[in-house]
């Protein structure tokens, strides 16, 4: 009686633990959509709600880490069970830099809100936004349902992240070059877009957790990455 209530006090715990991962994953995707549309409105009381939102996120991640470490040390898990918290202890992590990113993009509203627009650049900003927060709560999804399938789908939207982020790279140096007064404008949109770039890593490092737990193994093959930046120069 007493191994059956350590068995059920055990999965609560798993359980319970997994429900905050769930909450921290919904506050980093609000951070995302409001960060983006707080851009694209010029709302500034709104990034300031994401700027001090990130604060909350923060303390989830330590809850969640300490939790972690709890169970850790208490119940000295074993197969699928220890990589339950292995796995929910790693996507905290990435969740918690999504939500640093979304601060990121939040502290450059400022800058940009008396700037003159760059056509087009916000709406490929909220739609490389709209991939990431996809991306992560079909992750999540996966984690509850158990669905490597729905996972790897997810990861493998990174390469249309990287793709938009590519575009919008080309784009914005073309702007630069035609006028230099857009440079400063053009340089606060460019790190919002690698923001979004990198969460988008962070993501797809999410998909990879779920896929391990799943199925107990890593993906084979290298995820698909479409950043090129590193090899673009000017035309001239």
């Amino acid at each position: 009686m007493a191994a059956q209530h350590i068995v059920s006090s055990f999965d609560q715990d798993l359980e319970g633990v997994q429900m905050r991962l769930m909450r921290m994953a919904g506050l980093v995707e609000t951070a995302i959509t409001d960060a983006l549309r707080a851009l694209e409105t010029r709302d500034l009381s709104l990034s300031e709600k994401v700027r001090t939102g990130d604060r909350a996120i923060d303390a989830m991640d330590a809850a969640i880490k300490e939790e972690t470490a709890r169970i850790l040390a208490l119940r000295a898990p074993a197969a699928r069970d220890l990589r339950m918290v292995l796995a929910v202890m790693a996507m905290s992590t990435h969740l918690e830099r999504c939500g640093d990113y979304a601060k990121n993009i939040a502290k450059r509203h400022a800058a940009l809100a008396d700037a003159a627009p760059i056509e087009h650049s916000v709406l490929a900003l909220r739609r490389m936004g709209r991939i990431v927060v996809s991306m992560l709560s079909d992750a999540l999804d996966a984690t509850i349902r158990k669905d490597a399938d729905l996972a790897e789908a997810a990861r493998a939207r990174d390469l249309d992240v990287d793709q938009d982020y590519n575009a919008l790279f080309r784009s914005l140096l073309t702007y630069m070059m035609e006028n230099p007064r857009n440079i400063t404008t053009c340089m606060h949109l460019h790190f919002i877009a690698k923001n979004i770039e990198r969460m988008g890593d962070h993501a797809t490092s999410v998909a990879e957790q779920v896929i391990y737990l799943i199925r107990g193994e890593r993906p084979d093959e290298d995820r698909p990455k479409g950043d090129t930046t590193p090899f673009v120069a000017p035309e001239g």
